[in-house]
């Protein structure tokens, strides 16, 4: 890999090829049918390919880039370091062009947020289109960068070499991976979670008054609903979110034009010594234009219990 190459990009170009082979991981385990499952919690479940993921990325992340904080979902006491792991990049990321403010960065100003199976309550359940792995890149307290690999992204046709799609983003810079579709005119909808209900969601939902409500699994599933045009809004009134949820799909979000901010319309903060949970909820729109419409219908008690 060129070190001419700005480390932002460097980081980025990994970072695709590593969620890509942190996919066929869980896919393998999958097929194995030995899933592993620890219940660390209410709603809160690990496996194996939880853990096997994150090791396989944090290890090739940290042999690649050892001066850069990296913060995964599952506890210290879960990682185990590899050292047989392959440190390959994506050319295509090392031939983007950096934005100018990005240029200069250097490993210690940059951290990390890393979820390696997005989704695991509906991975255990088989809804497969649910998972993603998000790799997010912050500099400062901004998330700037993100990665969000599907592994099973046309899992129907069967054939392991159409399986599975990689977008990423860079603010500045654009996404890739796909083509961002805009939600349809005239209409209202919201997605929101599938296993994390609470009255205080209702509550919001009721308020915003959709067409339509999309009940799914896993941040990442939800923003890529926003990016493909089939929601224009995601809403979540509730403290359960974590900073690996949402700093991958924050930064591709804002790079293709959309929004996510806390319920109050704040940025949270991914500095390394940030508290993990995203204690105001979480609130995206596919388009930036869009996001102050949504906040206004946010009720008064609602933000006052998200704080």
């Amino acid at each position: 890999m060129a070190q001419c190459t700005p480390l932002i990009l460097r980081i980025v170009a990994s970072s695709v090829s590593v969620a890509g082979q942190a996919g066929k991981i869980i896919r393998d385990v999958m097929k194995k049918g030995e899933l592993g499952i620890i219940d660390k919690g209410v709603n809160d479940l690990q496996t194996e390919a939880d853990r096997s993921a994150q090791n396989f990325i944090i290890s090739t992340l940290t042999k690649q880039f050892p001066g850069v904080t990296i913060i995964g979902e599952e506890e210290p006491s879960c990682y185990e370091a590899l050292d047989n792991v392959t440190a390959d990049s994506d050319t295509s990321v090392l031939q983007a062009t950096c934005p100018p403010d990005l240029v200069s960065v250097s490993e210690k100003d940059v951290v990390i947020w890393v979820d390696p199976l997005d989704g695991t309550s509906e991975y255990t359940k088989g809804l497969l289109d649910h998972v993603t792995v998000l790799i997010g890149i912050a500099v400062g307290q901004r998330a700037i960068a993100g990665v969000i690999h599907q592994p099973f992204h046309n899992f129907k046709l069967c054939d392991e070499n159409k399986i599975g799609r990689t977008i990423w983003g860079l603010q500045g810079y654009g996404v890739a991976g796909f083509k961002p579709i805009p939600p349809p005119p005239n209409k209202r909808i919201i997605t929101t979670t599938r296993s994390h209900f609470t009255p205080e969601i209702q509550e919001t939902l009721d308020a915003m008054c959709p067409d339509e409500l999309l009940r799914v699994g896993g941040a990442g599933h939800k923003v890529i609903l926003l990016m493909e045009g089939k929601a224009h809004a995601y809403v979540f009134a509730s403290p359960g979110c974590k900073r690996w949820d949402t700093c991958a799909p924050e930064a591709v979000l804002r790079a293709m034009g959309g929004e996510l901010t806390d319920m109050h319309g704040a940025t949270y903060d991914y500095s390394k010594d940030t508290p993990h949970a995203n204690t105001r909820g979480v609130l995206a729109t596919a388009l930036a234009s869009d996001h102050e419409f949504y906040l206004k219908m946010v009720p008064q008690k609602i933000r006052e219990l998200l704080i």
